[in-house]
């Protein structure tokens, strides 16, 4: 204990958001997660739906970066042809982001 009054955070699981994880892959491209919402006995929640995430990675002369996005889907199906139009977005997304740091820095430099 660190002898202050501040209090020390609480880590729990949220039982109001609960998914169980299942990986889809093709060992090529990416891989697509569903995430299934159940309730805290395990069981399916049917009151949300599934969420799928897109995954894959951008092969740089710096190494690999990876890139994730959410798909939006009702099921695996729709998911896996959705998915390189929700790559292409998350990448595209990506860029103007790294641009947008770079210009912030660059704004930052102090000229004589």
């Amino acid at each position: 204990m660190n002898g202050s009054n501040e209090k020390e955070p609480e880590i729990r699981i949220d039982e109001d958001n609960l998914y169980h994880e299942e990986t889809f892959t093709d060992l090529k491209v990416g891989w697509i997660r569903r995430l299934t919402p159940v309730t805290p006995d395990g069981n399916r929640d049917k009151r949300r739906e599934s969420l799928f995430i897109g995954q894959s990675q951008l092969v740089t002369p710096e190494g690999p970066i990876p890139i994730q996005c959410q798909i939006p889907a009702k099921a695996l199906p729709e998911a896996m042809k959705k998915f390189p139009e929700a790559m292409e977005l998350a990448i595209k997304n990506m860029i103007e982001r790294a641009r947008d740091i770079q210009r912030e820095s660059t704004s930052r430099i102090i000229k004589p």
